[in-house]
């Protein structure tokens, strides 16, 4: 069995746990949503990104961790050119050696405004 991380992010209302552990594996899935209420913040790609970062990162430090501990990340866009604004945010969260990483883009999301969605695999001893 695994057990849910708490993050210090609000819980989502659906049956969802946004990140979860089994031994030094991490599993986290992150959105653009304001930590302390759950909305979805507004703004453009690099804004709503910037947010699903911090989030992840909340979530990675919440398992005992840090970024430098992610080891696969998966990306869905709704829109292939906001892959630029995406990327030259995420450049600010990630260093080389960079996780390995797919980036999909999909018709729509499941929250109204939400223009992207990441995915995070972690190893993280402890």
């Amino acid at each position: 069995m695994f057990e849910v991380v708490n993050t210090g992010i609000i819980p989502s209302k659906g049956p969802i746990s946004g990140t979860v552990r089994k031994g030094p594996l991490v599993l986290t899935a992150q959105i653009p949503k304001d930590p302390v209420t759950g909305a979805v913040v507004e703004g453009d790609i690099t804004v709503q990104t910037r947010r699903t970062l911090e989030n992840l990162k909340m979530a990675m430090e919440g398992a005992g961790g840090s970024l430098a501990d992610v080891m696969m990340v998966q990306v869905f866009l709704v829109d292939s050119a906001d892959s630029a604004g995406m990327n030259a945010v995420y450049r600010e969260f990630f260093t080389e050696p960079y996780p390995c990483r797919a980036t999909v883009v999909v018709k729509e999301l499941l929250s109204p405004g939400m223009r992207v969605e990441i995915i995070a695999t972690a190893h993280i001893e402890g």
